[in-house]
């Protein structure tokens, strides 16, 4: 048991991209906590596909650099957050109507930039399904910085971030910044997003969003408790995935993420028989 734990070890690609796994998990499933109190699983989704002029762009002028394409990316998901916020309030359309808007415009846009690329269906299909396998040191540089500081952010606005999430007209009773927390915490989850493009890819990075959180969320209604539940989820299921494509030969990202969702039905499968049974009994005692 032990030399099947370690050996993958012993390849530099594989703990590069343990390491990669583990840090984006934690990122993606403490800001998913807030998307899923918060309603905003199509906003996510829509980020997610939005980054792709951004990859693309970036990849035609660092001619397939994962640098350049890494900060073109991150452009691409801020503007298009932002964006939508804009259009949504501006426009007094419905926000889920501008997200439609933006999301379509922006992987449309990626489509056609996409289309330009020779071979792109060789070069850039990681980018749109994860090659955590190929994350190099840059990368891992990278996305540790990132990770880092907006864990930093979010400890530090956790108390902001908890009352509009939670009660916003409590938030608008004590005059707290309201749009400028939203515009935050936005621009925070464009950024995981691009922080996690390389590990699940832009097909599969709302699945590290929402998964593990609303897996927490079954479990308690404690914000910080649902953090930590849904960062372990999340860190086992990256680990558990890379095992899995090591050694069945499955894709890296697809692996992570079906992990994730097995333990959300067996969780939910779990919680649901607890309740009948709960209500089975209460009846018994009428």
């Amino acid at each position: 048991m032990l030399e099947w734990l370690l050996a993958p070890l012993q390849y530099a690609f594989m703990v590069r991209g343990m390491l990669a796994a583990v840090i984006v998990g934690i990122i993606s499933a403490i800001l998913g906590t807030y998307i899923v109190l918060r309603g905003m699983a199509f906003f996510g989704d829509a980020l997610a596909h939005a980054v792709l002029p951004g990859v693309a762009v970036g990849y035609l002028v660092g001619d397939g650099a994962s640098g350049p394409v890494f900060w073109w990316a991150m452009a691409t998901a801020l503007l298009s957050a932002f964006g939508i916020s804009a259009v949504s309030r501006s426009a007094r359309l419905k926000q889920d109507t501008a997200i439609g808007i933006i999301f379509a415009g922006m992987f449309a846009l990626g489509v056609a930039l996409i289309s330009m690329v020779r071979n792109y269906t060789a070069d850039l299909t990681h980018f749109l399904f994860g090659d955590v396998l190929g994350v190099s040191s840059q990368d891992l540089l990278l996305t540790v910085i990132f990770g880092v500081l907006i864990l930093l952010v979010i400890i530090a606005f956790y108390k902001e971030f908890l009352v509009i999430s939670f009660d916003p007209t409590l938030a608008a009773t004590l005059r707290m910044p309201i749009r400028r927390l939203e515009y935050l915490l936005i621009g925070l989850i464009a950024m995981s997003i691009v922080v996690s493009l390389q590990t699940v890819g832009v097909t599969l990075m709302v699945a590290m969003l929402i998964t593990p959180a609303a897996t927490a969320s079954l479990l308690t209604r404690r914000l910080s408790h649902m953090m930590l539940i849904a960062a372990a989820l999340a860190v086992f299921s990256g680990v558990t995935g890379l095992y899995l494509s090591y050694y069945m030969n499955i894709a890296s990202g697809a692996a992570i993420v079906l992990t994730c969702t097995l333990l959300f039905a067996i969780v939910w499968g779990i919680t649901s028989l607890l309740r009948r049974r709960g209500k089975t009994e209460d009846h018994a005692r009428l």
